[in-house]
């Protein structure tokens, strides 16, 4: 079963035109949804807001708030029998028309699929090559620029990599190509900064949140490939999995630290 602008159906057609599909006008999240709530809806509703008022789309009733969010996605994953559901959410500009739209409106479609989570370490993880993140004014939500993560993905999938990091055009640590990428130094937790082109994680969010809640220093920043490769720990989040890096191209890092492990304690996911 999906959601098709809140409707429940077995299966559905989209009609032409369709501006997402003509122009990717919209943008796209990624949940979960366990033990009948949504992980970090706070976040999620936050990001969906921002992204909608950056497209300058109205978001509809169903996904307006973290409440209803949750409460419209309960929906769909009990439809589809799943206590543990990885659910996206896709919306795009409704109407047709060229570059200049006509309508501020949206239409949407939610999709589910059983969940499990892997917070195995990775083992291997390099910089891309090919690849860089593009800092723009939508480059913090999902979808306007996701060809980017195609290539970066496309490249990891060449060189046998478990997660690629990404960097900006002047060399500066951006994202792993799923996830926000963290550091801990010198009893600092540190992540580049949005202003790197990264994506506004929702677990990168969280975990900024507890940190500062809990007094742990934090920096966000323009890093250097160099500052990353001295550190003490590393780890990639998104909202599925928080999971450490065993090597950096060719440098080994410990999968625990007591500062992880004790930001670990603080994290409930709700």
């Amino acid at each position: 079963m999906l959601l098709l602008n809140n409707h429940l159906l077995p299966t559905a057609t989209l009609p032409l035109p369709n501006r997402g599909l003509a122009f990717g006008d919209g943008f796209f999240e990624t949940l979960i949804y366990e033990e009948s709530r949504l992980r970090y809806r706070t976040h999620h509703a936050a990001r969906m807001q921002q992204a909608a008022a950056a497209l300058y789309l109205t978001l509809p009733a169903a996904l307006a708030t973290a409440e209803a969010l949750e409460r419209t996605l309960r929906r769909l994953a009990e439809a589809n029998s799943l206590p543990a559901a990885r659910l996206r959410v896709q919306l795009w500009r409704a109407g047709g028309g060229r570059y200049a739209p006509v309508t501020d409106a949206t239409e949407w479609l939610a999709t589910a699929e059983p969940f499990q989570a892997d917070n195995t370490p990775l083992q291997h993880v390099d910089f891309a090559l090919q690849t860089y993140s593009l800092p723009s004014p939508l480059s913090f939500c999902k979808g306007p620029q996701a060809w980017l993560y195609v290539r970066a993905a496309h490249e990891r999938q060449q060189r046998g990599l478990d997660e690629i990091i990404l960097c900006d055009a002047a060399g500066h640590v951006a994202e792993a190509g799923a996830a926000a990428i963290f550091w801990i130094k010198e009893g600092i937790l540190c992540t580049p900064a949005l202003e790197t082109g990264c994506v506004a994680g929702v677990h990168r969010a969280h975990l900024l949140h507890l940190a500062q809640q809990h007094q742990i220093r934090c920096a966000e920043g323009r890093f250097t490939t160099e500052d990353i490769l001295g550190a003490e720990v590393v780890f990639t989040a998104n909202v599925a999995s928080l999971r450490s890096v065993e090597r950096l191209g060719k440098v080994q890092f410990p999968t625990q630290h007591p500062l992880l492990t004790q930001l670990l304690a603080y994290e409930p996911v709700f």
